[in-house]
């Protein structure tokens, strides 16, 4: 038997003893290290189950879990144990984990999209074990080797992957793609600051756009911003335009799932510029194409999650292009979770990631 923090749903989580994972062809055994607490994992407990998490009496098509389920999907750890056929890893490498299950059936998975997958669960909230755990298995592919990454630094691999496939999927995959232009990222949150990282490592000069002073104050003292800017006090418009010479933003950073911090990214793109919906949004966003879009020749694209890029992110913290060791601002054990955890960053704009060891 192992420990591991188990989802019961809405505010109700167990320090369990659970069944010990065996580990089979392909997969490998992790002793999770640090896991770091998401946004996700805050409208989970607060908030209860939505999809792709299980519920009471429908399993997950790839998990074959109801809940309660293991939680926990940003996570770093050593390697325990592989099995037949692994070669990519071995016994005490150390990886970040890609916590996805994925049915490498649909079109979406032959296209190398993984991340749309039909039937797409999350290790830590689908099933299939999770990183507030002694021990679990994954697929040897999802396991990534971090080489000499602090394990701590590594629990963030999973969300600037977040940031670097939306990065990516505008258009900007090197600093040969990224020398001249002007990025406005839109909220100064884990995945706002870590976009911000990854644009700047491109060559992007990056504006940040935040009502929070903590995290305004974060994004200039770690350097991945050049201007931070409180669109409730200053004219973002004005800030942009003079940054740029008249030119505006190239690119903009949906980073905060609110209808008026789009409205502002729109209003600030240059002609031909892109919008990236990077953050979840609740309600739905009135779009006047004619205006929005064709006017300005402007580009609207959104993504989710992540296919093929933690290599990057390790290589971008291995070369030091990006510094995620300011954006860990908490370490707790497993015990205080709730207390420590989800309380303390529920609308606590000073806390960036916490960090949760079963240790």
């Amino acid at each position: 038997m192992m420990k591991a923090v188990r989802y019961y749903g809405k505010e109700d989580v167990r320090l369990d003893d659970t069944p010990e994972p065996e580990v089979g062809p392909g997969q490998v055994k992790v002793a999770p290290a640090w896991n770091g607490i998401c946004g996700s994992d805050l409208h989970l407990y607060f908030d209860g189950p939505i999809p792709p998490a299980p519920f009471t009496t429908e399993p997950h098509p790839l998990s074959g879990e109801t809940l309660p389920v293991v939680f926990g999907h940003e996570f770093s750890g050593v390697v325990e144990k592989v099995g037949e056929g692994v070669t990519r890893v071995a016994v005490g490498d150390h990886v970040a984990v890609e916590p996805l299950l994925v049915c490498d059936e649909c079109p979406a998975c032959r296209a190398g999209k993984y991340n749309l997958c039909e039937k797409m669960g999350f290790i830590g909230i689908s099933g299939g074990g999770g990183g507030l755990s002694e021990h679990m298995v994954i697929r040897e592919a999802f396991a990534h080797p971090v080489g000499n990454i602090p394990l701590d630094q590594a629990a963030l691999v999973e969300p600037l992957s977040v940031s670097v496939h939306a990065i990516r999927h505008a258009g900007i995959r090197s600093r040969d793609d990224g020398e001249g232009k002007v990025a406005v990222v839109g909220g100064a949150g884990p995945i706002g600051l870590t976009a911000a990282a990854v644009l700047k490592a491109y060559g992007v000069r990056v504006i940040i756009s935040e009502l929070a002073d903590v995290r305004r104050q974060k994004a200039l003292d770690t350097g991945v911003a050049e201007i931070a800017v409180n669109p409730a006090k200053e004219d973002l418009v004005e800030v942009v335009r003079k940054a740029t010479n008249g030119f505006m933003a190239d690119i903009a950073i949906d980073a905060a799932g609110v209808s008026a911090v789009v409205d502002q990214l729109f209003s600030v793109l240059g002609p031909g510029g892109r919008i990236e919906v990077v953050a979840l949004h609740g309600a739905s966003y009135p779009l006047d194409i004619l205006a929005q879009l064709t006017l300005g020749d402007h580009i609207i694209g959104s993504c989710v999650g992540y296919a093929h890029d933690h290599e990057e992110s390790i290589r971008l913290i291995q070369s030091g292009e990006v510094d995620v060791a300011p954006f860990v601002t908490g370490k707790i054990t497993a015990d205080r979770i709730v207390e420590d955890g989800f309380e303390r960053l529920r609308g606590n704009p000073s806390e960036v990631k916490i960090l949760v060891s079963m240790k």
